[in-house]
């Protein structure tokens, strides 16, 4: 069940923010996002099931989500999970957090928020111009931004296989917490944006099966 809405939040207008409490309800409610709205498409891996774009929180994350257990692609969460106890870990997105152009991209934004916690400018991105299309990463852009004594995380995807979205969304939140940690503040809810939210149409028959073993919230 989607967690309850922060208040303050829908008077600033959020309301279309859709808030679950953990990785393993969103990963079902963006599953049922598309499934529910989503029209055929087309991507560079085939055909899909397209979605509209989707804007979504997840309050607490963890390889160890009982849904994700449950229904999630086992082999590759104990994999995740194992390459977190590693001393060191790199992954994928590393060098474009890291040493992009030489650039430390999470350096220059705890530096920023240290000298001007109230700033709306600790934005990064994970794209470089010119870049053949084959190589651009869906994960497009991190924003940082401090509120409420928390600091608040929105990874932005240009484009998102939902079905495996979970995978991402856990190595982005300990990219949040290394962040809050290098600051001395909680780290708040992760925030989402996928543009183009999908499922291929080859997974269809897996997603179905999900989301009938995965009661909607409130019904009988």
């Amino acid at each position: 069940m989607p967690a309850r809405g922060d208040e303050r939040g829908d008077r600033r207008g959020d309301r279309d923010v859709r808030r679950w409490e953990t990785c393993g309800q969103a990963w079902i409610g963006a599953l049922r996002h598309v499934w529910a709205a989503g029209e055929a498409g087309l991507e560079d891996g085939g055909p899909i099931i397209e979605g509209p774009p989707l804007l979504f929180e997840i309050s607490s994350l963890s390889w160890e989500d009982p849904i994700l257990h449950e229904h999630g692609d086992r082999a590759r969460l104990v994999r995740r999970a194992e390459e977190r106890t590693r001393r060191v870990v790199r992954g994928r997105y590393w060098p474009r957090l890291h040493d992009l152009d030489g650039h430390d991209q999470i350096r220059w934004v705890v530096d920023l928020l240290r000298a001007r916690p109230w700033t709306t400018s600790a934005w990064i991105s994970l794209t470089i111009p010119g870049e053949p299309a084959d190589g651009l990463p869906a994960l497009t852009a991190l924003s940082f931004r401090l509120h409420g004594y928390r600091l608040i995380m929105t990874a932005m995807f240009r484009s998102q296989n939902v079905h495996r979205g979970y995978l991402m969304y856990i190595p982005l939140r300990e990219v949040q917490l290394g962040v809050a940690e290098e600051l001395g503040l909680p780290a708040g809810p992760l925030r989402v944006f996928v543009d183009v939210p999908h499922v291929h149409v080859a997974d269809a028959e897996r997603v179905a099966s999900v989301l009938a073993a995965v009661p909607e919230p409130n019904a009988a």
